[in-house]
């Protein structure tokens, strides 16, 4: 073919001048890229921000937070026939279970007042924190996909996730007090101390789901030990009987003793006692004017009313301090341990 020129329609090739490409080769910018990018406000989108501008930016998407944590929790049994009604079925179940080998067969009640009641409080507080911790060492890598898609703070997530539960707790809180009153528990105006033993928990869990998160995003055998872990602080909370009625607990040493009964999830499930049970206030430890007789009666015995006449270990107003300052010194530090990670998540 001779003619080597333009391809015009309808497809001859005319006698043309070839366009030869561009062999420019492009040197060096003129101004530097990083003056640039200062100049016109650009920044890596990479780069961590600064701790109080995270923290607007976590607030900005607040109202994604709640839109993303209800979605999820209607979505969550969708596919039941019994639909949102598993929210408060699934701990109710927990409880027959604990009432029957604890109440029943180990006769753990004994003692106890109310006991049925007693016992639903203490399934559904930890439950919250359990499935807080649980969850939030699962979020990260849960989320890979959203989380590479879109660039938001990843402080998000397991906000999101706590708030799932906190929703099922509130809705549970509904057969909680259709329980204490069932039981005989009248109301007091001592329930209103329940908002602000609730809204530190909360607290409290919203920490640690962003300890657990870094970690569990790091290492995905962690996420596997987690529910382990809780299980056996299940048993140090005192969630299914008294621990001060056990025979052990008598010969542990005070520290001991303070460490059973200042460790968080203790504190806030027995906040949450004192608010909602006439009874446990009147059995706590001190409740009556101390009698030698009575309490070695106690400590032989291990009968929770006769508690009430010995001196207390741990008095009521510690607990709330103890309850405040683990709401504050974990809400601290799991957003401070989380945000240092910031650019890490979602490398898989």
């Amino acid at each position: 073919m001779r003619d080597r020129g333009r391809l015009t329609a309808p497809g001859s090739l005319l006698n043309a001048a070839v366009l030869a490409p561009e062999t420019e080769v492009l040197g060096p910018p003129s101004q530097d890229l990083a003056g640039l990018a200062a100049e016109y406000g650009l920044r890596p989108s990479s780069v961590r921000p600064r701790l109080i501008l995270y923290m607007r930016q976590v607030w900005g998407r607040r109202h994604f937070i709640v839109a993303y944590a209800t979605a999820r929790n209607v979505s969550m049994y969708t596919e039941a026939k019994l639909g949102q009604l598993w929210q408060v079925l699934t701990p109710l179940l927990n409880s027959a279970v604990y009432y029957l080998i604890f109440g029943v067969i180990f006769e753990a009640n004994r003692g106890i007042k109310h006991y049925i009641a007693y016992l639903v409080i203490g399934v559904f507080f930890f439950s919250f924190t359990e499935r807080s911790i649980v969850v939030g060492s699962t979020v990260m890598r849960a989320n890979l996909p959203l989380i590479r898609a879109l660039h938001f703070p990843r402080a998000c997530l397991p906000l999101a996730y706590v708030l799932v539960e906190f929703q099922q707790l509130l809705l549970s809180m509904l057969v909680v007090f259709a329980i204490v009153l069932a039981e005989g528990e009248p109301p007091t105006w001592y329930w209103l101390l329940l908002l602000p033993a609730l809204f530190m928990q909360g607290m409290f869990n919203f920490g640690a789901a962003m300890l657990m998160a870094r970690l569990g995003a790091g290492a995905q055998d962690f996420s596997q030990l987690i529910p382990f872990l809780t299980r056996v602080w299940r048993y140090f909370c005192g969630v299914m009987y008294s621990l001060t009625s056990l025979p052990s607990y008598a010969t542990l040493p005070l520290w001991g003793k303070d460490l059973i009964a200042l460790n968080p999830a203790a504190v806030y499930i027995s906040l949450a006692r004192y608010a909602l049970m006439a009874s446990q206030r009147a059995d706590a430890p001190g409740a009556k004017p101390y009698n030698l007789m009575k309490c070695t009666l106690f400590n032989a015995a291990h009968s929770p009313p006769l508690q009430a006449y010995c001196h207390p270990n741990v008095v009521t107003s510690q607990l709330w301090l103890a309850a405040v300052g683990w709401a504050v010194v974990t809400l601290l530090v799991g957003v401070v341990f989380f945000w240092q990670a910031e650019t890490r998540y979602g490398r898989g």
